[in-house]
């Protein structure tokens, strides 16, 4: 693993926007093939993009373990959670519980929050103890009963990087007879993930961070026994198995996760993000780990020995690919991010928590060189 030319080797952003060493090439050569398929004066426009993005989704397949026809595309994980909501049966979610942690992402809850009234459930939020960075599987499992018909679980939290047991949160749904859906986000690329290990109604996710793809290429997986109950409010002529079936008295949804598909496909984040995801999948999974690993454990070392506190756990079997700590009150995080940023040293923060993420790009000189600049940042402001 070595750094990019040009700089690269402190860059600490994969929990936001990830890259390794071809991408800008990589890119480049994607979207111009897309330019000149799409400006060419003939009528193979479709087959070729659509034949790109099925690739894309083939390759997202491979990588949660799902079966064929049980994956499609979506713009982001918001749309793709409206997209299930609106596709279930409605006593599903009536006079129900709808459980999720208030450490997930915000935007997930926004959305939910704004559904309660008009699908007739109540929103569950689980809280974090005080002064607490994540919310404790415990917890989440207490206020888990017979009445949640819906548990969306954070498998690794975007401000924490807690990783969350999903196999033991997944057994005790089982029981209660609720919905589990994952959003997997902050780990699809990095950690490994089967959507039958434990088994999952739905995930949603995004071809960002640990998997360097672009905006809006994100995607819904729903289990095989569930797609048959969907029947998304959000359809259109490709929801069909034909999409050209134009007979407007005998739509029928496509018999696997194309019914969560719409209109005209947005192809472009998918053909977009098709070279990382290539690249990602030729890469050696337990190598790709490791390094993070490393590179985390000098970090978490560096951190600790200027005395900051830890915002993530200490254990790695029990985090994602991230590590956050506190920053003093008195020493304001846009200064200290300003400041790194002149030295070519990238991570950004969520108030007073600083988030770090070291990846593909990532060295350890330049792990060394961000534990150097903090360390002196912090001594100027003491």
């Amino acid at each position: 693993m070595s750094a990019v030319s040009g700089g690269g080797d402190a860059y600490l952003l994969y929990h936001s926007i990830g890259h390794y060493p071809e991408k800008e090439a990589d890119l480049s050569r994607g979207l111009t093939d897309f330019a000149q398929t799409w400006a060419a004066f003939d009528d193979g426009q479709w087959g070729k993009i659509l034949h790109k993005r099925q690739q894309f989704i083939d390759l997202w397949e491979q990588l949660i373990k799902a079966p064929q026809g049980t994956l499609t595309t979506a713009e982001n994980v918001t749309a793709a959670l409206m997209s299930v909501i609106g596709a279930l049966p409605a006593e599903t979610l009536r006079g129900k519980k709808v459980l999720v942690a208030e450490d997930g992402f915000p935007s997930l809850h926004f959305l939910l929050s704004g559904l309660s009234e008009r699908y007739e459930f109540d929103l569950q939020t689980v809280a974090m103890r005080q002064g607490a960075h994540w919310v404790e599987d415990d917890d989440i499992l207490a206020e888990w009963d017979e009445n949640v018909g819906l548990a969306l679980l954070t498998w690794i939290s975007s401000t924490s990087s807690h990783r969350s047991d999903i196999e033991r949160l997944a057994a005790h749904g089982r029981k209660m007879g609720s919905l589990i859906g994952v959003d997997i986000t902050q780990g699809a690329g990095l950690l490994p993930y089967d959507v039958a290990k434990p088994k999952a109604d739905f995930v949603i996710s995004t071809s960002l961070k640990w998997l360097c793809g672009t905006p809006g290429a994100g995607i819904i997986y729903v289990d095989e026994g569930l797609l048959p109950q969907c029947e998304p409010d959000l359809r259109g002529w490709f929801s069909q198995d034909n999409p050209f079936s134009w007979a407007l008295d005998a739509f029928s949804f496509a018999p696997d996760a194309r019914r969560f598909d719409n209109g005209t496909p947005s192809c472009l984040p998918a053909v977009a993000s098709l070279p990382a995801l290539q690249w990602r999948m030729q890469q050696d999974d337990a190598a790709f780990v490791a390094h993070n690993r490393t590179l985390s454990q000098q970090l978490c070392d560096g951190l600790t020995s200027l005395g900051l506190r830890l915002a993530s756990p200490l254990d790695p079997d029990k985090r994602g690919g991230s590590l956050m700590v506190s920053l003093p009150q008195d020493t304001p995080a846009p200064e200290v991010l300003e400041q790194l940023r002149a030295q070519q040293i990238y991570m950004d923060a969520r108030g007073q928590i600083l988030r770090m993420s070291p990846g593909t790009i990532t060295t350890e000189a330049g792990v060394s060189r961000a534990l150097q600049a903090l360390g002196s940042l912090l001594a100027k402001a003491a």
